[in-house]
Formats: C-alpha cells, structure tokens, sequence
C-alpha cells in the first residue's frame, strides 16, 4: 500500500493512493498515518478494505509529510563510502547516528526555506524507514519485523552550521523545513529489498546523486539493530538511512542551494518529490 497524508500544514488527514494514482480519504477507517495506526493488525485491515469504497480527494490537494506525529527521526551519516570520501571522513567503524528535530518536518512538495544566515545549505536524498513495532534489543535477524515501510527522505542540511560552529550536527540538520517526507509510506511487504533500490537528486534538472541502497555500509537490518540497542524505537520513528556522494559539499568548488533554485529527488518505488527552495524573507 501507499499511504500519505493530504490537506493544509497541522490539518492532514489520511490517505492512500490507489492504483489508478487516485488518493482517497481513509478518515473512516484511521485518524491519521501516524505510530498509533502503524501496526501489522492496523495496516493488514486497511490492506482488506476495497480503496474504491473510500471517497477520492481533489487532485490538486496538497500532500503533506506521509507520516504524523514523529516521536524521533533517527538519523546516521557516512554510510555511503563515496559520501565519506567527498566529506573528507573515512568509513565508521559503526554507524554514526544524530538526530534532526521533528520540527523540521515539511511536505515532499512543500517550499524549503533557506534559514537566516545561511550560505551552505545542501541537499541529501536518502531512503527513510518508519517504524511499526516498538524495537528495543533487537536481533539484526528479526530487525525488518519491526518495518512498517519506507518513503523518500530529503535531509536537507547546512553545512556551516553543522560543521563550523562547534557542537552536535543537529543545529545543521534541524532548521524548518528541512525533513521533507513522502509523498508515500510505502507499506514494508511492496519492499522485498530494502538494499536495491535506485535513489537520486537533481538541482535545476542537473542530476547531481545517483546511486543505490545496495552501496549502504550498512543496511537497514544493521541499523534497525543497532539503533535499538540504544534507544528503544517506538511505531511511526523515522530512521534515514544515509545519503550517497553528490552532495553540494562534495564539489570542487562547493555547490550549494539559492533561492529559485528546484530540487527533484526520488527512491525507486517509493516516490518522488519537488521542492522549491526560498530565502527565510520570501517565507515570511
């Protein structure tokens, strides 16, 4: 299934996409795509009802972030060889995982804001994974039973603040608009292989990533074990999974976003999203 969320910012209501690229209301069925509804019992009586039964929305509604209510996104960086080496870091031994607040979640078509101050904010197109069973201690092998799917994560992030002004990387990570989510979560059992699937960016129709998941350093098993190792991982937790080398940073000399500028990203089969990029003045 895809499942998404449509209607004004703070006023979504659930949705799923058909097979004719129609979104109908699911609202009688689940308050929201969120933790509470994100469980195997949940999602397998959505997966049994007849979408056609449900009323389909305008087309031109706006779609929101594909997941509400995010207790954490959880996220881990240099886990892409090539992306390590155009940082200037070398591989981790184990993952390097930081976290990028909630507040800064947005729609996959919504504008990214250019924070105040800002001169290098970056682009990161990266697979995310959303949580459906609570994960503490988990075994790698039994790590993807606590998937409930996956959806396009762009992590947008400013480089000076996360490199330059001494601290944690989340200050760089962090400010509004910067976690675009969706358009879809797109439920775990459409996924058979998390580690093959294409995923890419384009800036102004210049493709810039390109890549697959199957180049990760470590996989979304490692991860969903690892992590819960020290946290526990609550349904409707994001973890985003890495990005691959072609990041603004990575040129000689640096390339980084302006306002005008479009950005298009997309992970196979899970959808893609069109951002584009405005000064924190232009946002009001």
């Amino acid at each position: 299934m895809r499942l998404l969320r449509f209607g004004e910012p703070g006023a979504e209501r659930p949705g799923l996409l058909d097979s004719n690229g129609v979104i109908r209301d699911l609202s009688s069925v689940i308050a929201d795509v969120d933790g509470a509804h994100l469980g195997s019992e949940c999602l397998a009586r959505i997966a049994q009802c007849d979408a056609g039964d449900f009323p389909a929305v305008a087309a031109d509604a706006r779609v929101g972030p594909c997941v509400g209510r995010v207790g954490k996104i959880v996220c881990v960086g240099r886990n892409y060889a090539e992306h390590a080496a155009e940082s200037g870091a070398a591989v981790s031994a184990e993952p390097v995982i930081f976290f990028k607040a909630t507040s800064a979640i947005n729609g996959p078509y919504d504008p990214v804001v250019i924070p105040r101050g800002s001169a290098k904010t970056d682009w990161e197109v990266e697979l995310g994974v959303v949580i459906g069973a609570k994960a503490s201690y988990v075994a790698e092998a039994d790590a993807l039973d606590h998937v409930a799917g996956y959806c396009v994560v762009n992590d947008v992030s400013e480089r000076e603040f996360q490199l330059e002004r001494d601290g944690q990387w989340v200050k760089g990570k962090s400010c509004d608009t910067f976690a675009p989510l969706g358009p879809w979560l797109v439920t775990a059992d459409e996924v058979p292989d998390p580690q093959r699937l294409r995923l890419w960016l384009d800036v102004n129709g210049r493709r810039r990533q390109d890549s697959n998941t199957a180049r990760m350093v470590f996989t979304v098993r490692d991860l969903v074990s690892y992590i819960s190792h020290f946290m526990t991982l609550h349904s409707g937790d994001i973890i985003s999974t890495g990005t691959p080398s072609g990041v603004g940073l990575g040129h000689e000399p640096p390339v980084y976003l302006r306002p005008g500028d479009v950005m298009e990203l997309g992970v196979e089969g899970l959808g893609r999203q069109r951002q584009t990029v405005v000064s924190a003045a232009d946002d009001g």
